[in-house]
């Protein structure tokens, strides 16, 4: 599974910046990043955007290879910038806007944070177009920092019960791992941006956090 191991900046925490899907990799417009090398990595055209006018895409965004979803604020501009690259965008309305906290999604389903009421969580299922359920990962409601998954997989916080593992492991139709990455960070949703083709993880990712999140996140296809 090809991976690129990077800071933005300074920063190694890349989850909170972007977003990786099947179909699309978003990226803020004030990075300089190489997009071929990352194109190359993750098999998906890279996309540059803004959300409210800031780059924390990955606290703002959440999303698989069908639908992004957005905060009602985004901005028309912003949002024009997905749909001229066939990217369907859908704003949710209401106080709510850290998805990608509040949501750990694939194409097969997603774990859904308890702090959504069952009213939003049915109409971001719909959004999305798969099931999702509510849960925590280590008794955490920001599921989307506290794991990362892709179409083949899914790695956790390492302090997750079996009990949340194997929800997880219902909700998103994948195998579900748990471990660090960032040289010990337990918040892999903030370390770590990933599909089902490839991975990108913060600098400080280990030789041995890097085949474990390989291992988690590129299980056989079944």
């Amino acid at each position: 599974m090809p991976f690129l191991r990077l800071n933005f900046g300074r920063i190694p925490y890349l989850g909170l910046f972007c977003l990786v899907t099947d179909s699309v990799a978003v990226f803020p417009k004030n990075l300089k990043l190489d997009e071929e090398e990352l194109e190359e990595k993750l098999g998906v055209p890279v996309l540059r955007a803004e959300v409210m006018g800031s780059s924390l895409l990955g606290v703002f965004l959440a999303g698989n290879s069908r639908t992004i979803l957005a905060p009602s604020l985004m901005g028309e501009e912003e949002e024009r910038s997905f749909r001229e690259r066939g990217v369907e965008v859908y704003r949710v309305r209401g106080k709510f806007t850290a998805l990608g906290n509040l949501l750990l999604v694939n194409d097969r389903g997603g774990l859904a944070s308890p702090a959504l009421p069952a009213k939003a969580v049915e109409e971001l299922s719909s959004a999305l177009g798969v099931p999702l359920e509510r849960g925590t990962v280590s008794g955490l409601k920001t599921v989307g920092s506290a794991g990362v998954v892709t179409n083949r997989g899914a790695l956790l916080h390492p302090d997750a019960t079996e009990e949340e593992i194997e929800k997880a492991r219902t909700a998103l139709g994948v195998p579900v791992s748990t471990g660090t990455a960032c040289d010990g960070e337990k918040y892999v949703g903030i370390c770590v941006a990933a599909n089902s083709r490839g991975f990108l993880a913060g600098g400080p990712t280990t030789g041995a956090e890097l085949g474990w999140i390989e291992k988690a996140l590129h299980s056989p296809e079944r």
